[in-house]
């Protein structure tokens, strides 16, 4: 089969079920029309994305507790495939590589030329998609692909990945999607939408196609309507997940509050608990910095250059002539959080967070982006009057 390109689908879509056999056709009906399928896999005492071809390489019944610096796995005792929050590596490791290649040079009989790149984009197919981190390409789209200045590896790399998205019944220790307005319910963006169900003895999917490509995969799996009934047990194993979040953040005046205190003493309070290491940054899945490095073989016989993942936590990142100009960690830390809550709504016209929690879970001391934010809402000194928490 032939999948044709993503195209709006009608909204009277109809749901249909899906046996978990269903997935592994799903799987190979993909990987036969050369897509690369990236979906959840246990590896190194996490759920992380990686190349999967069957079903069973998918975390049945596993599940993670995270909380600020802690990520553990547990058994659930049941064997959903999906029963899990989010893991460390976000989908921009596909769309927006760690360490990219822009182009290569070798030296031939005394001239140098320009190596070309003869290898196609990847065809990814992502399985599993949670809303935050649909919502999450969606801010990678409006830096990247909409904006003024094209990626134009990130384009053709997005432009034929096809999104298979989950609901989340599984909020974790340091969620806050519905927060932010990211879910856990799917949102737009996504080719398939699928809700996973165990209960009553029984473990399906009840599925959606909201592009022509959905609908097409739909159809090549030959799924059945799905009763009222299975879609009413659909909705309520999500019904509740906004309740069961760890995190909360309010963000009426947010943006305005950090804009107004870049001396609020909080900035430097934290200062003294963070480390530097970026790892926010890095397991975020909207920020999108790089930097670009060259490197020349020791006989001088092959140079390229290289664009990688940077941070703005790093010296080097604010660095000018003659010096940088964020020395301190009070300055970087003040510089990413006031970007991703208040000047990222100047640059795109939205948050540059979607409330994935990966930032709390994965920082080393545990420093909570919900709790920053909230206390530089505070009342700084009776000048300022009335706190804008109140």
């Amino acid at each position: 089969m032939t999948i044709p390109e993503s195209r709006p689908g009608s909204s009277g879509a109809a749901t249909h079920l899906l046996e978990p056999s269903h997935l592994q056709r799903l799987i190979d009906v993909l990987r036969a029309d050369g897509y690369c399928v990236i979906a959840p896999t246990l590896r190194d005492g996490a759920i992380v994305h990686d190349e999967v071809s069957a079903v069973a390489e998918l975390p049945a019944g596993w599940t993670d507790e995270q909380q600020p610096g802690v990520y553990r796995l547990r058994r659930r005792g049941d064997g959903a495939l999906f029963g899990y929050a989010v893991g460390p590596t976000p989908w921009k490791r596909f769309l927006h590589p760690p360490l990219l290649r822009l182009w290569r040079v070798h030296r031939v009989d005394g001239r140098v030329e320009l190596v070309p790149e003869d290898a196609a984009p990847p065809k990814y197919a992502f399985v599993g998609v949670r809303a935050c981190d649909l919502a999450a390409i969606a801010r990678l789209d409006d830096v990247l692909l909409d904006g003024p200045y094209v990626d134009a590896s990130y384009r053709a790399v997005r432009g034929q990945a096809l999104l298979v998205a989950v609901n989340c019944a599984e909020p974790g220790g340091t969620c806050f999607c519905e927060s932010m307005d990211t879910g856990p319910r799917v949102g737009d963006g996504a080719d398939l939408v699928l809700t996973e169900v165990v209960a009553d003895g029984r473990h399906y999917f009840t599925a959606r196609g909201e592009t022509a490509r959905g609908q097409e995969l739909l159809s090549a799996l030959e799924c059945a309507r799905a009763t009222a009934d299975e879609v009413d047990a659909g909705e309520r194993a999500i019904a509740d997940a906004p309740d069961r979040m760890g995190r909360t953040l309010r963000t009426d005046s947010l943006r305005e509050a950090i804009y107004a205190q870049p001396e609020h003493p909080r900035w430097e309070h934290v200062a003294k608990r963070c480390l530097t290491c970026g790892n926010c940054t890095l397991s975020c899945p909207t920020c999108f910095c790089t930097t670009v490095e060259d490197a020349t073989a020791l006989a001088g016989s092959e140079s390229e250059r290289r664009r990688r993942w940077d941070t703005c936590f790093a010296v080097e990142f604010s660095y000018m002539y003659g010096g940088s100009v964020r020395l301190s960690t009070r300055s970087r830390y003040r510089q990413w959080l006031t970007h991703k809550l208040s000047t990222w709504h100047d640059q795109f016209g939205t948050s540059g967070c979607v409330g994935c929690g990966r930032c709390i879970t994965w920082c080393p001391v545990g420093i909570d982006i919900t709790v920053e934010a909230a206390a530089v809402r505070q009342r700084v000194s009776a000048g300022l009057g009335q706190s804008l928490t109140e």
